[in-house]
């Protein structure tokens, strides 16, 4: 697809300084622009290597000009990226309909505008809202229902009762509403306690491949709006996850626990079981969440996790220990204070 600086100009909300009617193919990085390519910069050093590259135009903050090239001028040059973005690469569409190896029950109720990709199976009383996509080989287990445009990649599951909020976007290998992992020792073995729970998923969620969320033992487990989820993380049966949060990869969060709104868990960050993080708060990857956490903005790091902060604080201190030891040492000469290889004296 083509169009023209003032085209884009008018979808990013920005303004156009150079050529309006300069016609552009294509979205690149500076690096490998061509003539007709349109970039981005959103700091001083990608500028200049957006104006040496062979790109016709760039978009960049309000702040730059340029002699050499049209600039698409915007009030964030990253979120104007995201959205050019879309304009040159849209979303695959897909025909309304169901394919004919795809397996539906009787009782399921599937909009006429969704689309039932080969090799799905549907379960009994599904409801399948308007625009949905299932891609391939998906299947969505009994009394599950999926909103309005939610697009479900090849090869996810769904369990049963589980619910998708609209425009949901769940990516490929991820099982939503498996068994929570509840068992109880009786008589020396490991009994089952049967997870007959739910799992609800807010709208405008996106779970990234490989992801695993647990149903509630009882209740539900709950992912709130907005909320965006990475790769190969697992959430265990009861979580409640509020809204707009980041879970990034390799995410681990037990049983019960609580998250508020717009909380960031970095990589491979594991959360206890039934703690509770407040709203706006930032945990650094690898981190161990062992006590709960009040609301406020703060950042977090570490295992036990700590204020980020603090931590700096022990890691500095860490580091002057050699010398510490080194001046210890020679204090203890001086004043003729003899000790043994363990430290004793």
């Amino acid at each position: 697809m083509t169009f023209t600086a003032a085209e884009i100009a008018k979808h990013l909300q920005g303004e156009v300084l150079g050529d309006a009617k300069a016609v552009l193919k294509n979205f690149a990085n500076a690096e490998s622009a061509q003539p007709g390519d349109l970039t981005f910069a959103e700091n001083e050093a990608y500028f200049a290597r957006a104006e040496q590259s062979a790109a016709t135009a760039i978009i960049a903050d309000q702040r730059f000009t340029s002699v050499k090239k049209i600039l698409i001028r915007v009030p964030d040059a990253r979120i104007a990226f995201a959205k050019a973005l879309v304009l040159f690469s849209p979303e695959q569409t897909f025909i309304a309909g169901i394919h004919p190896s795809a397996v539906v029950a009787a009782s399921a109720k599937i909009h006429a505008s969704a689309h039932i990709g080969p090799h799905c199976v549907v379960g009994e009383r599904v409801q399948i809202g308007a625009k949905s996509v299932l891609q391939a080989g998906n299947y969505v287990g009994d009394d599950s229902k999926l909103a309005a445009e939610v697009n479900l990649f090849p090869n996810v599951t769904i369990y049963a009762r589980t619910e998708i909020g609209r425009r949901g976007r769940i990516h490929s290998g991820t099982v939503i509403g498996s068994d929570g992992y509840g068992y109880v020792q009786d008589a020396g073995i490991h009994r089952k306690v049967p997870q007959i729970g739910m799992t609800i998923i807010g709208d405008d969620v996106e779970i990234g491949a490989g992801v695993t969320i647990d149903r509630g033992a009882l209740g539900a487990t709950v992912i709130g709006k907005g909320t965006k989820i990475d790769n190969l993380v697992h959430i265990a049966h009861n979580v409640e996850i509020g809204e707009h949060c980041l879970i990034i990869a390799q995410v681990g969060i037990a049983g019960s626990a609580k998250m508020g709104n717009y909380v960031t868990l970095g990589g491979q960050v594991g959360v206890a079981g039934h703690l509770t993080i407040g709203n706006h708060v930032t945990v650094a990857a690898q981190s161990g969440v062992m006590t709960d956490t009040p609301d406020g903005g703060s950042m977090y790091w570490g295992t036990p996790m700590q204020p980020i902060g603090e931590i700096k604080r022990q890691l500095i201190a860490t580091r002057r220990l050699p010398e510490l030891l080194k001046r210890v040492a020679e204090l203890e000469k001086k004043l003729g204070v003899k000790r043994k290889r363990d430290g004793k004296k």
